[in-house]
């Protein structure tokens, strides 16, 4: 198994850790996803790992099964259980202090809800672009308007404050756009999108970057569902498509969803900073991030982001961004 069966990434490596089952089972399990944290056996068949937790996702409650192939702690859990779009609720306080202080060692056991029908959390839309994407970004509002009320569009230009813009869809004043210049500082820029949110969440996209409307939905449920654990961020998978090709470079989590109080950091690859490192953040498995990227921008990004924060451009993930997907 080269990528993990519930969130798809090619980061299954060896673990030690156990499990322990109701009744007193306890069980070694010698591989795992590092970054889901999801737990293998040996020679565990993806389609059968995958038809089995869904089989076990079924029914109001899950219960944790020892002769499973895989095994899940509560933390793992919860993101897994948004693949099926369904939210988890820890049923004692070990499982609710497990969700704060991952990864533990008792094998998962929740009640299940259906996110679509849970309540949620106001989440603004933000939005990066240059100035010739802004009519491009504009168009492409109406579509998202059945999740969200707040949209703010930050321009790379001369400092601007925000005006509102006309939006079908949106009630007036709802969608506004500002300006500030980049000056190659992505974590600024973000922090500075931040700050015009109504909202106590937002999720920013940049002008290469869609979420579709079904996608987007859920987004409410989700921050109601991480503000109820202390989550602050919630990561995204992200499909890097160059020149239509889906890229190798999946699911390339990208944290996005976040606590509008919180802040960026670095130039180039930026990411927002937790008070308690990632366990309070969470990772999204029912959409994702579609990115548009050509064979060129690849080339050059890397040198462009290696000049702006040496060191940390990532040259090596150019070759990884030019593969096509592989299994």
């Amino acid at each position: 198994m080269r990528r993990c069966f519930v969130c798809a990434a090619a980061m299954i490596g060896p673990s030690d850790r156990t499990l322990s089952y109701p009744g007193g089972a306890r069980r070694a399990f010698r591989l795992a996803c590092n970054a889901c944290g999801v737990l293998l056996a040996h020679g565990a068949a993806p389609e059968a790992c995958r038809a089995h937790l869904a089989r076990s996702l079924a029914g109001p409650v899950f219960a944790p099964d020892p002769e499973a192939p895989y095994g899940l702690d509560l933390y793992t859990l919860r993101s897994a259980a948004t693949r099926w779009r369904l939210g988890v609720r820890p049923r004692d306080a070990a499982g609710r202090a497990e969700l704060r202080h991952p990864h533990g060692t008792r094998a998962a056991d929740a009640e299940l809800f259906a996110l679509e029908a849970a309540d949620g959390r106001p989440v603004s839309l933000g939005l990066l672009c240059r100035p010739a994407d802004r009519d491009a970004v504009l168009a492409s509002l109406p579509a998202q308007a059945g999740w969200t009320d707040d949209v703010a569009i930050l321009i790379d230009g001369p400092a601007r404050a925000a005006e509102p813009v006309p939006v079908a869809g949106f009630a007036a004043g709802a969608v506004r756009v500002a300006a500030r210049p980049l000056d190659g500082d992505f974590a600024a820029q973000r922090d500075t999108l931040q700050g015009l949110a109504r909202h106590g969440w937002m999720l920013q996209l940049d002008a290469d970057e869609a979420l579709g409307p079904a996608t987007g939905r859920l987004l409410p449920a989700l921050a109601a569902l991480a503000e109820a654990e202390a989550v602050v961020s919630i990561g995204l998978a992200r499909a890097n498509r160059v020149d239509g090709v889906l890229s190798d470079v999946f699911p390339d989590v990208q944290y996005r969803l976040n606590r509008t109080h919180l802040v960026y950091a670095g130039r180039v690859h930026e990411r927002p900073v937790l008070d308690r490192g990632w366990p309070g953040s969470l990772i999204a498995l029912h959409g994702g991030i579609e990115h548009r990227l050509s064979a060129a921008h690849v080339r050059a990004r890397s040198r462009r982001y290696e000049a702006l924060d040496p060191g940390r451009g990532r040259l090596e993930e150019e070759a990884a961004l030019l593969r096509p997907y592989a299994d």
